[in-house]
């Protein structure tokens, strides 16, 4: 029952935040080219993503073992955690601009507008091609959260259906409020879901390490499901501490002499 609620809410959170910024390209694209390219866009990306999350889930849940599956989507969920959690703890320390979707989607407008017009089936490829592109890109690392949380906990229909949930409320959001959500705390849930991610991934590849084990059966942890929130906890200490040190490291760090980038090659 643990698992299934963090299942929910890791994915849920993780769309929202994706969700947002796909949104941003989205209003972008509509607002100046057509919503009509825009949306067709989307539909395109959303099409993709669903089949690619289909056939990745049924070739992971089918294809290995138990303890190889938990290693698996553990270390993916590890990778995708502790990225999120670094770029959490450079914005905490200072060393990385907090995201703002008000300058992104003011980016976007701007390349929008100039940008030439093509013209094919009856759409203009450029908000398409844009839309699709951003749509699936934002989505891409929700179909591997959706999949590796899904598989684990054999729940691949709540994944899927708790990130299309967080997609059509963001999509309704923007909707009614006419411009990019800048007032999601988007910085924050990125944080939580690092946090997230991390704790279950090191649940589950620490428990597939048993592949390796006579009779490669999962290892089992001290607790069981007890043991997520703790390693959760764990991991947002590390990262509070980093987040205090990382200013006097980066200060520390040598800035490199003329004969350094000449030895490097460096201009």
């Amino acid at each position: 029952m643990g698992a299934t609620y963090g299942l929910v809410a890791a994915v849920f959170l993780a769309s929202v935040v994706e969700a947002v910024e796909a949104l941003t390209i989205v209003m972008a694209m509509g607002m100046t080219r057509g919503w009509k390219s825009a949306w067709a866009g989307t539909a395109a990306a959303a099409a993709a993503l669903a089949v690619f999350t289909v056939a990745a889930g049924y070739a992971l849940a089918t294809w290995l073992p138990k303890a190889a599956l938990q290693l698996t989507v553990g270390a993916l969920l590890l990778v995708f955690g502790l990225q999120w959690l670094r770029k959490a703890v450079l914005r905490g320390a200072g060393l990385k601009p907090h995201h703002d979707e008000e300058s992104a989607f003011a980016e976007q407008t701007s390349a929008a507008l100039g940008a030439g017009r093509t013209t094919r089936f009856g759409l203009d490829w450029f908000a398409f091609t844009v839309s699709l592109k951003g749509v699936f890109l934002e989505g891409v690392e929700i179909v591997f959260i959706v999949i590796t949380f899904g598989t684990s906990a054999h729940d691949v229909p709540v994944a899927a259906g708790t990130a299309a949930a967080a997609a059509v409320c963001v999509a309704v959001a923007g909707f009614f409020a006419h411009r990019p959500l800048s007032r999601v705390p988007e910085n924050t849930l990125k944080y939580g879901v690092g946090l997230l991610l991390a704790g279950f991934g090191t649940y589950w590849a620490v428990a597939g390490l048993g592949v390796f084990a006579p009779g490669g059966q999962s290892l089992a942890w001290l607790g069981h499901d007890w043991a997520i929130p703790v390693l959760i906890a764990a991991w947002f200490a590390v990262s509070r501490l980093l987040i205090r040190i990382a200013p006097a490291v980066a200060g520390a760090r040598p800035h490199p002499t003329a004969s350094d980038r000449i030895d490097r090659g460096a201009p």
